[in-house]
């Protein structure tokens, strides 16, 4: 028998058809997308698709970050409007920043629930917030947002009088001056509330689109304590025209002063919790500068001060004022106008209680430098306060309106409520 042998590139031949051979299967095998064990096995069918996904699924936190305000929000507010929450977890890092960097601070509640920053924001400021947090099981969330803070342009706030923790006379009353017209005053009176501890009831009268004085029927009660709370953040005061202002603030009310002004009698008579305490003489408006009449309020107060007749309206012919005094002693504004009562140093004191020789003022005797504590002007500055009524009558004229100065008194009551918005 013949032996046959196998040669090397016999072997070798033999060896690369069976590679082929079972490379065919092993391709066949793999891209199959039949539906044989094989196939099923590798996630080819919907239970195994079920199956990644709710594997994916318990990859991802349960923890929900809210960031207020929403993401691209512009007019925001620079108040209470910035807060972070989370439900299902609890934060662990809250940042927020300025577009250009600067750092805002903040802090996560006790609960690590909520964040909220430190202090007001800046008007017309692009925020950014990035918050992490973890749920019950140590799985991460993040939640980033970025908004614009409200413009100048698009805010108004409020100046208001008297001044958080001041001691007032009984006929101040809580004026607001805002910086923009306000056409829906019923929102804007709505977000303003001005109580006393009295339990007076208090009403706000609107003297044209910038004012809103809030006052009670009567004068204020001696030693009570009135509080306006501004709560006007987000309040649309105007189209397009949003409120900034969250503000609380209290003042007190002094003793009852009223002072009585007669320019027939030429004295003033001042009286605390109705009862007389000095008669000072004085000297009104002069028949042809007569003094306005009815109840004002005393607004300001300057030991010294200028008054030129120009910037009222007494000019001589050469436009230079009546009257250019650079050093009124002891003198209190009346009026918008320029109504003051004060001290007169340059007149004789032989005028006062006897003749009305002034440009619509009251005067009272004094002396020059405001130094002398012993002049009726003097006194009488020294015992008011901002806010304490004088009463002017008797002079002739027409009675002051009640948009000129702190005045409002000189509306009845119902004439007051009538100026309400709400």
């Amino acid at each position: 028998m013949e032996k046959r042998v196998m040669t090397d590139s016999k072997r070798r031949k033999g060896l690369m058809a069976a590679s082929a051979l079972l490379g065919g299967v092993l391709v066949l095998s793999a891209c199959s997308g039949g539906g044989d064990k094989a196939g099923a096995t590798d996630g080819g069918d919907s239970t195994s698709q079920a199956k990644v996904d709710e594997a994916a699924a318990k990859k991802t936190s349960e923890a929900q970050i809210k960031i207020t305000p929403k993401d691209g929000s512009d007019n925001a507010s620079i108040n209470n409007g910035t807060a972070v929450t989370v439900s299902k977890g609890k934060l662990t890092s809250v940042t927020m920043q300025t577009a250009a960097g600067t750092a805002v601070a903040g802090q996560i509640s006790a609960d690590k629930k909520s964040w909220k920053p430190s202090g007001q924001l800046e008007r017309a400021t692009t925020y950014k917030i990035a918050a992490e947090a973890t749920d019950s099981a140590g799985r991460t969330a993040h939640e980033n947002a970025s908004f614009t803070t409200v413009s100048p342009a698009n805010s108004f706030i409020g100046n208001f009088t008297p001044e958080d923790g001041s001691t007032v006379g009984v006929g101040m009353p809580v004026s607001i001056n805002f910086n923009k017209a306000i056409t829906n005053k019923a929102a804007v009176q709505k977000g303003i509330t001005v109580s006393s501890s009295s339990g007076q009831e208090v009403v706000g009268h609107w003297f044209n689109a910038n004012r809103l004085d809030f006052r009670p029927e009567n004068y204020w009660t001696g030693g009570s304590t009135v509080t306006l709370k501004l709560n006007l953040d987000g309040v649309e005061g105007a189209s397009g025209v949003y409120g900034v202002q969250q503000k609380t603030v209290t003042f007190k009310i002094g003793r009852n002063q009223v002072s009585v002004v007669d320019a027939q009698t030429k004295t003033m008579k001042v009286t605390q919790d109705g009862k007389v305490i000095k008669t000072i003489p004085i000297s009104a408006g002069a028949p042809d500068h007569k003094t306005y009449q009815g109840q004002m309020v005393i607004s300001e107060k300057f030991k010294e001060t200028r008054m030129d007749g120009s910037t009222v309206g007494f000019t001589n012919d050469d436009g230079k004022g009546e009257y250019d005094i650079k050093d009124v002693p002891h003198a209190m504004r009346l009026s918008n106008s320029g109504t003051f009562i004060h001290g007169n140093y340059w007149g004789a004191k032989s005028i006062f209680g006897a003749v009305n020789t002034s440009h619509g003022c009251v005067g009272l005797s004094d002396t020059k430098g405001a130094k002398d504590q012993n002049t009726p002007a003097a006194w009488f500055y020294n015992h008011s306060l901002i806010g304490d009524v004088v009463v002017v009558k008797n002079t002739g004229d027409k009675t002051i309106a009640p948009e000129n100065g702190l005045n409002g008194w000189n509306l009845d009551w119902a004439a007051w409520k009538s100026g309400s918005a709400v």
